[in-house]
C-alpha cells in the first residue's frame, strides 16, 4: 500500500476539503434531528398519559442517540491530518466537466489487508468546482482512497465505501501536489486515461465504482 507524506494546511483543508464539509453537514442534520425529536418527547411527556408518556421516552432516547452521531462522526471519520496519513495515495484524473462540478475517476485498490491480494475497481466521485477553478477533462489529480465499511461487522474482502479525496484538498503547495503526482507510476495515469469513456456508466452505477479485472490490468498491476 503506497503511502505519501507531506504537511497538511489544516485551516485550508478545513475550507475547500469536501470530505468534512459533507461530514459537517451530517452532523448538523443530527442535531437539527435530536432537537426535533426532543420537543416530541417533552410534548408527549407533557401530555401526561400512559401511551404518551412511554411514547416520549422512546422519541427521547431517539434525541439522544441523534446527539451521540452529531459527536461520534468526527472520532469515526479522524482528524485531515489522520485520514491523508493513513489512506494510500492513488491516481485519479477529470473525467466529466459538468456546469458546477466535476467528476474525478480513480483506480483504487479496494480489497482490505486481510484479503490476501489486491482488487481494483474504476471508482468516481463528484466535486464542486471552485471559484477560479479551471479543470479539464484528462487533467490528473493525485488523491489519496478512503475506504471504510458501513458496518463493523462486514466480513466482505472488500471495502463498502471507497472515494478518492484529492491532495489539493489539503494543501496549496503546487510542489506538493506534483511531488504527488510523480510518485504515481505513470502506467497507472495511462491505464486511467484509456478508461475516461467509461466515466459516465461508472458513475451512474449503484456504487459509483466498478471492478476491473485482473486480464484488463496493466502488467504491472497484475
Amino acid at each position: 500500500m503506497r503511502h505519501f507524506e507531506f504537511t497538511v494546511d489544516r485551516a485550508y483543508a478545513k475550507s475547500v476539503n469536501q470530505t468534512f464539509a459533507d461530514m459537517r453537514r451530517l452532523q448538523v442534520s443530527a442535531i437539527v434531528v435530536a432537537l426535533l425529536f426532543a420537543a416530541a418527547a417533552a410534548g408527549l411527556i407533557l401530555l401526561a398519559h400512559p401511551w404518551s408518556i412511554i411514547l416520549g421516552v422512546v422519541v427521547a432516547i431517539a434525541a439522544l442517540t441523534s446527539v451521540w452521531v452529531a459527536f461520534w462522526v468526527p472520532k469515526k471519520v479522524g482528524s485531515i491530518e489522520e485520514l491523508y496519513a493513513k489512506s494510500p495515495l492513488v491516481p485519479a484524473v477529470v473525467s466529466e466537466v459538468h456546469p458546477r462540478a466535476v467528476t474525478l475517476l480513480s483506480l483504487i485498490d479496494v480489497a482490505k489487508p486481510s484479503a490476501g491480494r489486491a482488487s481494483y475497481a474504476l471508482v468516481t466521485r463528484n466535486v464542486p468546482i471552485r471559484t477560479g477553478q479551471n479543470q479539464r477533462v484528462g487533467d490528473r489529480v493525485p488523491s489519496v482512497a478512503l475506504l471504510n465499511d458501513r458496518s463493523t461487522h462486514n466480513d466482505a474482502d472488500t471495502w463498502e465505501m471507497v472515494s478518492p479525496m484529492p491532495i489539493a484538498w489539503g494543501t496549496r503547495d503546487a510542489t506538493v501536489r506534483s511531488r504527488a503526482e510523480d510518485a504515481i507510476d505513470q502506467v497507472e495515469w495511462d491505464f486511467l486515461q484509456s478508461r475516461i469513456p467509461e466515466s459516465e456508466h461508472i458513475r451512474t452505477s449503484p456504487d459509483q465504482r466498478v471492478a476491473v479485472s485482473e486480464h484488463d490490468l496493466p502488467e504491472g498491476l497484475r
